[in-house]
């Protein structure tokens, strides 16, 4: 079972967290995301955070852990509505291994995005698509989508994009019908754990943990998310 902890950004947090042995950490380049890793909660709001320097030091925790002989987890990058230059640039900077497609997305963009990282870029990036579910007919858009991404990753329908805490009726995924392997996210939470282990899909290939496991945004509390991954695992 893949295992990916999205919404990263401190250093010191990401290398506790990449010791656990989890797949994928993400990283959310979403500006409205309170996980946004340019900016941090002050008490005089939303302020800049030097954080080009602040990510580019969690890159090095992940080259040290490496280093170290510990199993490196892959680096994912959460996009919105983004301009494919941005994205290309993350990519380029931060070494991503997927580019998650958070928004609206169409596959026109995703192809010419794929064509500007593959071959010269990045060769062997990959491509998650986030799809909101509430009911069957949501898990019907992966269908759009066929032959162009390499994963799927099934989210709750909120009113914000991810990170909500809210979980959807998973029963709706026995609509899910196509080849393309999916995380399964949206509101998974410490207690869950045997819940994710009866979950049965030909398709389903892990878990996207987030603002459950927190103390803080962005900050993932390391006791909560061991404790998990011992029980799934």
């Amino acid at each position: 079972m893949i295992i990916k902890v999205c919404g990263m950004r401190d250093a010191e947090n990401i290398r506790e967290v990449a010791k656990l042995g989890i797949d994928m950490i993400g990283f959310i380049f979403w500006p409205e995301s309170p996980r946004f890793v340019k900016m941090i909660s002050a008490q005089a709001g939303i302020i800049p955070d030097y954080s080009e320097e602040r990510l580019k030091k969690a890159k090095e925790s992940l080259s040290e852990c490496q280093n170290e002989q510990l199993r490196m987890p892959k680096r994912a990058g959460v996009f919105v509505n983004d301009m494919p230059q941005n994205i290309v640039t993350r990519v380029y900077n931060y070494s991503l291994d997927y580019v998650q497609l958070h928004g609206n997305e169409s596959v026109v963009m995703i192809e010419n995005l794929k064509r500007t990282l593959i071959p010269d870029i990045a060769p062997d990036i990959k491509i998650i698509k986030a799809l909101s579910i509430h009911e069957k007919d949501d898990v019907k858009r992966w269908r759009e989508y066929e032959g162009v991404v390499d994963m799927l990753l099934f989210d709750t329908k909120c009113k914000t994009v991810g990170g909500s805490g809210e979980q959807f009726d998973w029963s709706v995924l026995e609509a899910y019908d196509g080849d393309i392997p999916f995380l399964l996210s949206g509101g998974i939470g410490p207690e869950d754990a045997e819940r994710v282990l009866q979950f049965k899909h030909p398709q389903f290939a892990g878990i996207d943990l987030n603002s459950r496991f927190e103390t803080a945004p962005a900050v993932k509390d390391i006791e909560k998310l061991r404790a998990f991954i011992e029980k799934v695992k």
